[in-house]
């Protein structure tokens, strides 16, 4: 793990130094390195060693897609913090879900929904943008077109999160499967209690996350900033004024 030389004292900025280290591989990624790890062997052995040198290529990636970094996760309370590594791409007035809609879970008017998109080269780790309670955990089957797309939010396979503070505020977040990816993995279920940056789920290889912020609530983020989950600030709950920029 990252170790700091002396421990921050709570609101004060962390101080001592960090090493880099080589980020651990996720226990969902093992199984599939080793079996990628193997076929490369034997296609070496009886087959090819042209072959097996590309299927040794291609365990590095299986590795290197499972990885699993420590993140150094924003300690305020009014921090709306990232749940996916990837690229902002939609920035959008939408109506909730219907599986986060509703007087005791989103509401039924529009909010801001933030879309992360994650390539197959970014962490697929997913961690909670608050701390709270697991209200509630929603699978839904379904397609699986380009996660990049707007309509994606709607037809992909999909599962829902919804997380709720002690002072009643909710933030409802989507994992939405795509062109490659097969599979949403969760960590969490329904009742848990969970921290700000925890992590709550995967989803394998490429894929999206979806945000929906609270009313009054603006993005602290552009399209085209690349988020990192457990540590970039989406937004500040609260605070309904957006920032601007441009891409250079």
């Amino acid at each position: 793990m990252t170790n700091l030389t002396e421990g921050p004292q709570p609101g004060t900025p962390a101080q001592g130094t960090v090493k880099w280290h080589f980020p651990a591989i996720h226990k969902e990624g093992q199984r599939f390195g080793a079996i990628s790890a193997a076929i490369a062997g034997l296609l070496a052995l009886f087959v090819s060693h042209s072959l097996g040198w590309i299927m040794l290529g291609i365990t590095i990636w299986v590795f290197a897609f499972f990885r699993d970094p420590v993140r150094a996760v924003p300690q305020d309370d009014r921090a709306i913090i990232a749940p996916a590594d990837g690229l902002i791409t939609l920035i959008q007035q939408v109506l909730p879900p219907p599986e986060l809609a509703g007087p005791d879970r989103l509401g039924d008017q529009p909010l801001t929904r933030v879309s992360i998109f994650m390539s197959v080269f970014d962490v697929h780790i997913n961690r909670s943008p608050i701390a709270g309670t697991v209200k509630d955990v929603v699978y839904v089957s379904g397609k699986f077109i380009n996660a990049d797309l707007d309509k994606a939010s709607e037809d992909n396979e999909r599962q829902h999160i919804l997380v709720e503070r002690g002072d009643g505020v909710r933030i409802g977040f989507t994992q939405i499967a795509g062109l490659v990816a097969r599979r949403i993995v969760p960590f969490v279920k329904r009742g848990d209690i969970i921290a700000a940056g925890q992590r709550v789920g995967l989803i394998r290889f490429g894929s999206r996350v979806d945000v929906y912020l609270p009313a009054g609530t603006a993005p602290k983020v552009m399209l085209g900033t690349h988020a990192v989950a457990g540590e970039t600030v989406l937004a500040m709950l609260g605070d309904d004024t957006a920032v601007g920029g441009v891409l250079q």
